[in-house]
């Protein structure tokens, strides 16, 4: 009757659910067993949790550049001005960006004055790079102007600068204090270039997100910056921004058709490939450990599984000669391992999402254990550790994990199912 039981049938996963819960003056391996589970569980938490904090360092990072910098920098090769100088810029950068705009797919192309200087309240000094905008496309960019982390008041930007929070602190400044800009090339005299001082009030202070760049970075008007670094009627570059800046290679073409013959191209591709090139590296490594990790815990499976078909050998001789298949034998063993497998599984799941839910609480426990920040921003570039916990990468390790419990269970499995029970039962 045993042996025209249906596949998986009740009376399988009984004798299943009998092995797996007997003591082990039974015969039963319930050490082994636990043994086996924990190591699933810690195995799967580990893998979300390393992917959820991966996907959501990759997310942040490149969020940042995409919301405080340009998606495209055009830049000038060099061109013959009007008095026959050679000029390293854009004379008529009111009317490229403006053609810039007419590409399909350019949501803002905007002029745009760079230079470095020296920053100082008068007791402190700290280096700075200063972005001349103008008040409209600094209100556009997405972490820095309208919107954004920041006190003050973005409507009186023309009235002052903007920096950044990290340049702020170095400073010890807030809105509403003046601070001067030093420039070492300033003004020429017939003795030569002496540095150019002026005083400006801060009106305006941002936190981008990017370690880097909240404390280096300050905002000037389009027009003041023209005049303080002595580039009246030219801008350096042209700042584009971009619908899709994922797919920025099929935007490169037709923006440096718009731009002209003198025209080049940076994209934040350029800038940050080498680092996100390296972020995958990192991913797939940190996979393949992380899968070892899995698979060495599916192994304790495998000896928790033999001892107990070593175990179970009479129970096997005296069911096989009631007439009991090698098939139904090796379900049953196979319900012991998978059952250990599946709920390693859906426990590591559990602890590894809930911990990627509440990373922020998390770190904050461990900063205040640690007495510091455990997290340098100066290393990682932004000031937090993220996790973004994504469907698929649920899924991949929920699949390599089961995948590999349901394999590594087959082989003492089908050694149970190939007992013979006139051996099982002889010393018996």
């Amino acid at each position: 009757m045993a042996g025209r039981t249906a596949p998986f049938s009740a009376f399988e996963w009984m004798i299943a659910w009998r092995y797996l819960r007997a003591r082990r003056a039974e015969g039963g391996v319930s050490i082994m067993t636990w043994i086996s589970l924990i190591g699933i569980t810690l195995a799967v938490f580990a893998l979300i949790l390393t992917l959820a904090v991966r996907a959501g360092f990759r997310a942040e990072f490149v969020d940042t550049i995409l919301g405080a910098n340009a998606h495209v920098t055009v830049y000038s090769a060099g061109e013959v001005g009007a008095d026959g100088q050679f000029v390293r810029g854009f004379t008529a950068a009111d009317a490229m960006a403006s053609a810039l705009l007419e590409v399909p797919g350019v949501t803002r192309a905007a002029p745009l004055i760079r230079g470095k200087l020296m920053v100082t309240d008068g007791e402190r000094t700290t280096g700075a790079e200063v972005y001349g905008l103008s008040p409209e496309a600094l209100a556009s960019i997405p972490r820095v102007g309208a919107g954004a982390d920041a006190i003050g008041d973005l409507a009186r930007f023309e009235e002052g600068i903007a920096l950044g929070s990290g340049v702020a602190r170095e400073l010890g400044v807030t809105v509403g204090d003046r601070v001067r800009l030093i420039a070492p090339g300033g003004v020429k005299t017939a003795m030569g270039s002496s540095p150019r001082v002026k005083a400006y009030e801060v009106v305006y202070i941002f936190t981008a997100g990017r370690y880097d760049i909240d404390t280096t970075r300050i905002y000037m008007p389009f027009i003041e910056a023209q005049s303080y670094f002595n580039k009246e009627g030219l801008a350096d570059e042209i700042e584009v921004m971009v619908e899709n800046p994922d797919a920025i290679e099929g935007y490169a073409l037709p923006i440096l058709n718009a731009a002209g013959p003198s025209a080049m191209l940076w994209t934040w591709k350029d800038s940050s490939g080498a680092f996100l090139r390296a972020l995958d590296i990192e991913d797939n490594v940190m996979f393949v450990i992380l899968s070892v990790l899995v698979l060495i815990a599916a192994m304790n499976i495998v000896s928790g599984l033999i001892m107990l078909v070593k175990n179970k050998g009479r129970d096997i001789g005296i069911l096989r000669t009631m007439g009991l298949t090698e098939g139904s034998v090796l379900r049953v063993f196979f319900i012991c391992g998978a059952f250990t497998g599946v709920l390693g599984t859906i426990a590591g799941v559990a602890l590894g999402c809930l911990t990627a839910l509440n990373i922020d609480a998390i770190m904050s426990g461990i900063n205040w254990l640690n007495g510091s920040q455990v997290w340098d921003p100066s290393i990682r570039g932004i000031y937090s550790l993220p996790a973004q916990l994504q469907l698929r990468d649920v899924m991949s390790a929920v699949g390599l994990s089961l995948g590999l419990s349901f394999v590594v269970t087959i082989f003492p499995a089908r050694r149970a199912a190939r007992m013979n029970p006139v051996e099982a039962l002889r010393y018996e």
